[in-house]
C-alpha cells in the first residue's frame, strides 16, 4: 500500500493535522497495521518537499506546533494517476513453501509433513478470518474475503502438490 497516496487521498476531503490523518488512516485502513506517528510525519514531510501538499496553517499548543496540511493540485493529479494505475498481480513464483517442500525432498525428510503442517496453519488462519469477517463491518468483510481467497488458492496448491509429491521427488532428486 502506498502510505503517501493514501494520506493524499484522505486530504482531498479537506486540510488535516498529522494526528487527524493518522486517526483517519487507522480507522479506515489500519485495522491490522496502524501507522506510527513518525511514519505519518516523515511521509508528510516528503509530500511537502515534493509539492504534493502544503502547510495550510500552524497552531501553537501545549506541545510542538501543529501543522495543518492541504493537498495541492499536483497532489490531486498524483492521486488520480495512482488510482488509475493497476496494481501488478503478485505471481508468487519464488514461494518459500515450495522451497521447503523441495528441500525436504532433497534432504530425504517427509515433505508430506511440511504440506500437512502448512495446511493446518492455513486452516487456522481461515477460521480466524472467517470469525473476524462475521463480526466486522463491510470494509472488514471485504478485506477478510481478499485474504480468504488467497488462502483458498494456497490450499488448492497444497493439495495439488501433495498429489504430485512422488513425481516432484523424482524430478528434484535425479
Amino acid at each position: 500500500m502506498s502510505i503517501g497516496h493514501t494520506l493524499l487521498g484522505l486530504l482531498e476531503s479537506g486540510p488535516r493535522h498529522g494526528y487527524d490523518l493518522k486517526r483517519a488512516f487507522d480507522e479506515t485502513f489500519g485495522h491490522d497495521r496502524p501507522l506510527h506517528y513518525g511514519q505519518v510525519y516523515s511521509t508528510m514531510s516528503r509530500l511537502l518537499k515534493n509539492g504534493l501538499v502544503e502547510v495550510d496553517g500552524i497552531e501553537a499548543g501545549g506541545g510542538p506546533e501543529r501543522k495543518r496540511y492541504a493537498i495541492t493540485e499536483a497532489g490531486i493529479t498524483d492521486v488520480e494517476q495512482w488510482l488509475a494505475t493497476p496494481e501488478k498481480p503478485e505471481p508468487y513464483l519464488q514461494s518459500t513453501l515450495y522451497t521447503k517442500v523441495v528441500l525436504a525432498l532433497l534432504t530425504e525428510r517427509d515433505a508430506a509433513d511440511v504440506l500437512d503442517t502448512q495446511r493446518s496453519e492455513h486452516l487456522r488462519s481461515m477460521r480466524i478470518l472467517t470469525d473476524r469477517k462475521r463480526k466486522g463491518d463491510l470494509a472488514d468483510q471485504l478485506i477478510c474475503d481478499h485474504a480468504l481467497f488467497h488462502l483458498e488458492a494456497d490450499l488448492r496448491w497444497l493439495e495439488l502438490t501433495a498429489a504430485r509429491l512422488e513425481k516432484l521427488r523424482e524430478a528434484v532428486t535425479r
